[in-house]
């Protein structure tokens, strides 16, 4: 992630953390935020196949671009994680102030 935005998001943002294990993205779910792994990793288990995700990697933003608003995947903590956690609301109005900065989350993530 681009260090501008990752400044951006924690404007808005709250840290959290989960435990090894702990699901922090259920697939079919609706989509109420977005997550910004800053320590741990998780699992990104999808429809097409699995990946572990590390620091940096974001997760979740499919479902805050996608016309339904629905999870993608399902993502666990495979050590304990610390994110940062940001709102639908407060993704939005960033992306709505900066349309590149939305685009930036098409390429990676859930």
């Amino acid at each position: 992630m681009d260090p501008a935005d990752l400044r951006r998001l924690e404007t808005v943002g709250a840290q959290s953390e989960f435990t090894d294990g702990q699901v922090l993205i259920e697939h079919g779910k609706h989509g109420t935020g977005l997550y910004v792994i800053l320590e741990g990793t998780v699992v990104v288990e999808a429809p097409g196949g699995t990946r572990e995700l590390g620091p940096g990697a974001f997760i979740g933003e499919r479902a805050l671009l996608s016309a339904d608003g629905r999870r993608t995947a399902r993502v666990r903590a495979t050590s304990n994680v610390r994110v940062l956690a940001v709102d639908r609301s407060d993704f939005e109005r960033l992306c709505a102030e900066d349309p590149a900065f939305a685009r930036r989350f098409t390429d990676d993530g859930e």
